[in-house]
């Protein structure tokens, strides 16, 4: 089981490492995912997200779907779900094997913490904490 704080990682850097990982079998449980920061201006990201939540009521009152998360940890999740073949048995499997949290749960308070250095944030001028974002969206987390 691989553990990873979330804090100060970009998020498609980190959502393909956990792909990976998870591919070969792994689990894998992000902590702090409302830290994890977007990278671009905040207009620009809230914009994006908008969007995808807003979709369904847009384009048929009828049709509820597709739905989009606004909560930070299920944004991460839909993120990684992107980067895995979903539609086949190996990546719902892959899947299942993630969890992601806001904050630090009990159970993983004095957990070993996994370093992910290709994900930090780091030497980049512009950026968003996913938390921000989904509060703009409406979320309560």
């Amino acid at each position: 089981m691989i553990i990873i704080d979330g804090n100060g990682c970009v998020l498609g850097r980190l959502a393909s490492v956990t792909s990976k990982n998870l591919l070969e079998g792994e689990e894998v449980v992000i902590l702090n995912a409302e830290k994890i920061m977007l990278t671009g201006n905040k207009e620009w990201a809230y914009a994006k997200y908008k969007q995808r939540v807003d979709r369904a009521s847009i384009s048929n009152p009828r049709d509820l779907g597709p739905k989009y998360p606004r909560r930070p940890d299920d944004i991460f999740r839909r993120t990684v779900r992107g980067m895995l073949p979903f539609k086949k048995s190996k990546g719902k499997t892959a899947y299942k094997g993630l969890k992601a949290f806001v904050g630090v749960p009990a159970e993983y308070a004095d957990a070993e913490l996994t370093a992910v250095p290709e994900a930090e944030y780091k030497n980049l001028k512009k950026g968003i904490e996913l938390g921000e974002i989904s509060k703009l969206l409406g979320a309560t987390f």
